[in-house]
């Protein structure tokens, strides 16, 4: 790999927060991490058993969040690790859960400070694919070794609800809604053959090099392969051009700053978020770099 590993472990240890620290010491071979990513959930974890706290960096309120759910499963699941509240934070999943199967963008917040627009505004009365697929995908992950989360009915009904509302897509759709669509149908195809015929369905979305740019986004805000398709040998690389992967794993490796650490092209709403989003980027950055033989 040629980035500089030890000048991102500094950045990590100068910027990032505690459990973006763990996540990276976790990958690059501390074991003991995993344990302690499971506990510094805990810190995020509210007595319903959903999450909040600013889990999501942009979503600061306190209130349990699916955008708040889906990081916590996303660390479970890099971490391989099994958490005693998972069942508790599905059972919350399932109580958030709309009539038709999907999940609300965000629940009301009772205080917007510093969180993003986006969530603060958003519907709870409507389901949102990007959020539904973005939970489950992280859902379908952590199932690969954890039966608790692979047998609960919200995964089932949240799939379920995904499956239906992808297949009737039928022009470009937003590219947060595509790329966590395609993580989802990735993750789900391990147990769901139907995972698979949608992901040729979405594949003549996808551009010959994998760049999809965020419409009404930051300037120049760009989804790329690797954010949709980090894992090396697995379904949704069936879409992609060899040649576009290498490309980007260039690009990525060249994202190295001078401090160390990762940026992020989107907006970030606090000068806490910011920060944040650079250390959580950076220890994704240095895992997908490292599962790729980088």
């Amino acid at each position: 790999m040629s980035i500089d590993l030890g000048r991102a472990r500094t950045f990590m240890t100068s910027h990032a927060r505690v459990l973006d620290r763990r996540r990276f010491e976790a990958l690059t071979g501390g074991d003991a991490a995993r344990d302690a990513i499971v506990s510094g959930l805990g810190a995020y974890r509210n007595p319903d058993g959903g999450y909040g706290w600013g889990l999501e960096p942009d979503l600061r309120a306190p209130e349990s969040q699916p955008g708040a759910a889906q990081h916590a499963l996303e660390a479970l699941a890099d971490a391989r690790a099994n958490s005693p509240h998972v069942t508790a934070l599905l059972d919350w999943l399932n109580t958030a859960t709309l009539p038709d199967g999907g999940l609300p963008f965000a629940l009301p917040i009772s205080d917007p400070a510093a969180c993003a627009p986006f969530w603060a505004q958003a519907d709870p009365a409507e389901s949102s694919l990007q959020i539904t697929a973005a939970v489950a995908a992280q859902a379908h992950r952590l199932a690969r070794w954890d039966g608790s989360v692979r047998d609960h009915p919200w995964l089932q009904t949240a799939t379920r609800y995904c499956f239906d509302a992808i297949r009737r897509i039928d022009e470009a759709p937003f590219a947060y809604v595509l790329s966590f669509a395609l993580q989802l149908l990735d993750a789900a195809s391990d147990t769901h053959r139907e995972a698979r015929e949608l992901l040729d369905h979405l594949g003549r979305f996808v551009p010959p090099d994998g760049a999809v740019a965020v419409v009404g986004g930051a300037e120049g805000e760009t989804l790329h392969l690797l954010d949709y398709a980090p894992e090396p040998g697995r379904p949704v690389r069936d879409l992609l051009d060899p040649d576009a992967v290498s490309a980007d794993l260039d690009r990525l490796e060249r994202g190295q700053r001078e401090d160390g650490g990762w940026a992020v092209d989107f907006t970030s709403y606090s000068a806490a978020a910011s920060l944040e989003w650079r250390g959580y980027a950076t220890a994704n950055a240095v895992s997908v770099l490292r599962s790729n033989g980088r």
